[in-house]
């Protein structure tokens, strides 16, 4: 279709629907011990206001793909951020730990929304190097937000408490969904009912399910990348907590595991260069495997401190960089007519293994214990899918795959972020 926005406008509104899940993720975390406190709570019981955040946020994004094909981008976008915005009302006033479940719960079905809508506008409008220069804009606001949101979050928690953290988030919700309203026409030209019937859905899902070609790399990389999304409600607790850093601090101390990723994907992107994206994984597990060990290990030779819990984090980060586009691709590859459901099944995966870590986290009551047992599990089983689930189909030839698709089935949350143009196509397209 011809293009109702331009570019900049499109990447402008693109990047600022999709920055809403991070940073509703960043923002919260230094403040998970001062809420224990404030509720007269326990660390378990905050470490579940996470869970429920990936609960509301995996289940919504099999669906909000879908409504948008069906019925527009615009309404699907409206009411989703509608929901986030009541949670955000809804945890900022909570007066009790049960209304902030409740709050955090619609919160993450309401950022569903943001990787699929903001990727589609993109879709719907742009091809070629215009999409790939919306996409790349895109991808480095996804970079800046997680590196800078646990450092603002801290700096508000110091400065004014935890309510205006959330009252941070119903302001922008509030400016999202005016945008949305204003500024923001409908891009989807032919939306169709049929893209929500049951039984295609269904039969979609299951055909990926059953598949273990699909399987072997969604829960390689759901187990690996949702052993980052827990320690985000692990990681407050020892830090701030055990260790002793202040809020700032351990805002601070978060960049590393983002700048480690980065890095991670910057060499990946000259390796990739001269060997294939698929034998980048075996070395990616390794690093992650050796990060758990080190998790489980180091902290009970040696004193907690920063340098040796951060360490692993940022090795941890390092391998998922150099997994990702193999499996990725690897997964996306031969289906590429359901890529849209392809994407978001694996996204849900990812989402899928935050909310089973930070589920485990919960029913430890130590988190230094959830730190050292926990996280190095969640390696364990990101191997142990890769060595078990062998493909029983045969990789077929080239398969073109869409910068968006790619996008949407890769750390969905973006609480890692991006590394500009080499975690996009020019990445990803390398795996010959």
């Amino acid at each position: 279709m011809k293009p109702v926005m331009s570019e900049t406008r499109t990447a402008i509104i693109g990047a600022m629907i999709v920055v809403l899940g991070p940073v509703s993720l960043s923002l919260y975390t230094p403040a998970l011990p001062a809420l224990v406190e404030a509720f007269h709570s326990t660390p378990a019981m905050l470490k579940t206001t996470l869970s429920v955040f990936f609960f509301g946020y995996a289940f919504s994004q099999l669906a909000c793909g879908p409504l948008s094909d069906a019925f527009g981008r615009r309404p699907v976008a409206l009411g989703f951020f509608l929901v986030y915005l009541v949670g955000s009302v809804v945890a900022a006033f909570a007066p009790d730990i049960t209304w902030l479940l409740i709050g955090r719960g619609l919160q993450g079905v309401g950022v569903a929304a943001g990787p699929a809508i903001s990727r589609a506008i993109v879709r719907d409008q742009f091809t070629g190097q215009p999409s790939a220069r919306i996409m790349n804009l895109i991808a480095t606001m996804l970079a800046i937000g997680p590196a800078l949101a646990p450092t603002i979050g801290g700096l508000i928690l110091s400065s004014m408490g935890w309510q205006p953290i959330f009252m941070v988030m119903v302001i922008y919700g509030l400016v999202l969904v005016a945008l949305l309203a204003l500024a923001v026409p409908e891009t989807n030209a032919a939306p169709d009912p049929v893209h929500v019937h049951p039984a295609r859905v269904l039969r979609n899902y299951r055909t990926l399910l059953t598949d273990r070609g699909f399987m072997r790399p969604s829960l390689v990389i759901g187990f690996t990348l949702g052993g980052i999304y827990t320690l985000a409600a692990v990681l407050p607790f020892v830090l701030i907590e055990r260790i002793g850093l202040t809020p700032v601090q351990f805002g601070l101390a978060m960049v590393c595991q983002t700048g480690s990723f980065m890095t991670g994907s910057f060499v990946t992107g000259r390796l990739l260069r001269r060997v294939s994206a698929d034998s980048l994984i075996p070395v990616g597990l390794v690093l992650v495997l050796v990060a758990g060990a080190a998790m489980a290990v180091a902290t009970r030779i040696f004193p907690f401190s920063a340098v040796a819990v951060m360490l692993p984090v940022a090795v941890w980060a390092f391998g998922i960089a150099m997994l990702l586009p193999g499996g990725t691709t690897s997964a996306l590859a031969g289906f590429p007519h359901m890529a849209g459901a392809a994407s978001a099944m694996m996204g849900f995966m990812q989402i899928g293994g935050g909310l089973l870590g930070t589920s485990l986290a919960s029913l430890v009551p130590n988190p230094g214990d959830a730190f050292t047992i926990v996280i190095p599990c969640m390696a364990a089983a990101g191997v142990a899918a890769f060595a078990l689930l062998r493909p029983g189909r045969a990789p077929g030839g080239p398969v073109i795959i869409s910068a968006p698709d790619l996008e949407i089935s890769t750390d969905p949350v973006g609480l890692l972020g991006a590394a500009g143009d080499e975690i996009e196509a020019k990445v990803f397209d390398k795996t010959g």
